[in-house]
């Protein structure tokens, strides 16, 4: 899941973000309302959570131009003020829930898995392609009778494959969905983790290989034996 958390206080909004990647979600995070106008329009973002009190642009206004732009990712509303008004008007510009400062950390990402699940993402513990098996929880990567642990960015490049193996990733979508929108990765980053996947997968004898479509990005693929 790919978050995007807009909020002025830098040290909150970045607590809320440790939060988020702790539970491996990928989290952008960005302190006023141009800012967070600008990210949510690329439209790579699962759940936005966004503060109401912003500089440049508030968060209703934020709200109210994405939903103008037909852009409908679901939005939880932050504030420091529990006020009945602020709640209808985020609503009716179409926040899809509220949470009122401070909130608990078990609380959000229950609030965030809730519209996550709401607009179709399935929440799994496993994922299979082929005669692979990826262990979302342990980052455990089995063949048969054999495993190898993946690190952190071959897990996430391949997780990204094997949920989506019909799609073809460019190396910009991969840096975005993996390193984050504010990376300054570059494509020789995807090329190292992607020639450590395919080390990883000829270890294991697996069918499954990660191919190039020059030019245009990586998606799964079967040898054929």
């Amino acid at each position: 899941m790919n978050i995007l958390v807009v909020d002025d206080e830098k040290r909150l909004a970045d607590s809320i973000g440790e939060i988020f990647r702790s539970q491996k979600y990928y989290c952008d995070c960005v302190y006023d309302g141009e800012d967070g106008l600008h990210y949510a329009e690329s439209g790579i973002y699962d759940v936005i959570v966004l503060d109401i009190m912003l500089p440049k642009m508030n968060g209703f206004e934020v709200l109210k131009r994405l939903r103008a732009q037909k852009i409908n990712t679901p939005v939880i509303l932050l504030t420091a003020r529990d006020e009945v008004s602020d709640k209808v008007r985020g609503l009716d510009y179409g926040a899809d829930d509220y949470l009122t400062k401070p909130f608990s950390k078990d609380e959000l990402l229950a609030r965030v898995r809730a519209l996550s699940r709401r607009t179709g993402e399935v929440i799994l513990d496993e994922l299979t392609y082929g005669d692979l098996s990826l262990d979302l929880n342990s980052n455990d990567l089995t063949c048969g009778d054999k495993k190898v642990h993946l690190g952190y960015k071959e897990f996430e490049i391949l997780k990204l494959l094997m949920a989506n193996p019909a799609q073809l990733f460019s190396k910009d979508d991969i840096i975005t969905k993996v390193w984050g929108y504010l990376s300054d990765a570059e494509d020789n980053n995807v090329e190292v983790y992607v020639s450590f996947i395919r080390k990883k997968l000829a270890f294991l004898g697996s069918e499954v290989t990660v191919s190039t479509v020059r030019r245009l990005g990586y998606h799964l693929d079967m040898q054929r034996k």
